[in-house]
């Protein structure tokens, strides 16, 4: 029993890590309708850039991510604005490609500045935990998970009730409508993308803390990242927050009770049993 607590633990503290990988990645496609297939590797890059502040500036990682973070919207606002941007009403399949070969380029230019050697980021702290009742909490998980549904639910505030936030929604909703409301589509494209990004970034550091780090991992978090949003719903960040913690318990328990390599598995097998049965997903509305 004890271990069952402790691998429910494990997953939900996973889950809300998952939940903010995922969150960039969904908001970009709910409001430009672009699947962004460099997500993962935007999340590869923003946990180098955290790794990079730690080993060659001192800056603790949890405290760089507000500069990860920053790095990262500059990043993506510029990419929208000169790329993106002169194919956002082309087919999806445009998109795609484009999206894919972004992927490729920031793999291997990580490969050739950075090597396909792992890498960690280690504080003073990152072997420390504590125990509450029969369960042990590694203090970086725990902070990672903190961070990251601080960082969920503070987006989900955003968009509910800033301006920016509610002309996102309203672009998402009803392109015509919200530009005779005067929001500038190209200037609000690229803030998405670069509010995505950021997302990406941070948690890219956060990954950074808790797991090793390489050029090739971009492919898989994408996918991880594809398969939250689908489970959860594009509707809200709620939705990603509830499909990030599924997702992370079940992995957990697949990986306890059925092997660590059934992890992915269990996970994509979710994602397709969800589609079949509900697929606007767990929170989405339904018609």
């Amino acid at each position: 029993m004890d271990l069952l607590a402790q691998i429910l633990v494990n997953g939900i503290l996973l889950g809300g890590l998952y939940a903010v990988m995922a969150l960039g990645l969904a908001l970009v496609w709910g409001v430009l309708n672009i699947v962004n297939l460099a997500h993962g590797a935007f999340i590869m890059v923003g946990a180098y850039v955290s790794w990079l502040l730690y080993m060659n500036v001192g800056i603790d990682p949890f405290l760089g991510l507000p500069v990860t973070a920053a790095m990262m919207f500059a990043l993506g606002y510029a990419i929208q604005r000169g790329l993106l941007n002169l194919i956002v009403r082309a087919p999806m399949f445009n998109t795609l490609l484009i999206t894919f070969g972004l992927e490729v380029v920031l793999t291997y230019l990580a490969q050739l500045i950075f090597s396909a050697d792992f890498r960690t980021i280690n504080p003073v702290y990152a072997g420390t935990n504590f125990t509450l009742g029969p369960v042990t909490l590694p203090i970086v998980r725990l902070a990672a998970f903190a961070v990251a549904v601080a960082l969920t639910v503070g987006m989900w505030l955003f968009l509910l009730h800033s301006r920016l936030g509610r002309a996102i929604r309203a672009t998402a909703q009803n392109l015509v409508a919200a530009r005779l409301y005067g929001v500038e589509p190209r200037h609000l494209y690229a803030m998405t993308f670069g509010l995505g990004l950021a997302l990406a970034g941070a948690a890219g550091g956060l990954y950074g803390t808790v797991s090793q780090i390489n050029p090739y991992i971009g492919a898989t978090l994408t996918a991880k990242c594809f398969a939250i949003a689908i489970i959860g719903g594009l509707e809200n960040p709620l939705g990603v927050i509830v499909g990030g913690l599924f997702l992370g318990i079940v992995e957990s328990l697949t990986a306890l009770y059925v092997g660590p390599t059934f992890s992915d598995v269990a996970s994509f097998g979710i994602l397709v049993l969800v589609l079949i049965v509900r697929p606007s997903g767990l929170l989405g509305k339904t018609t």
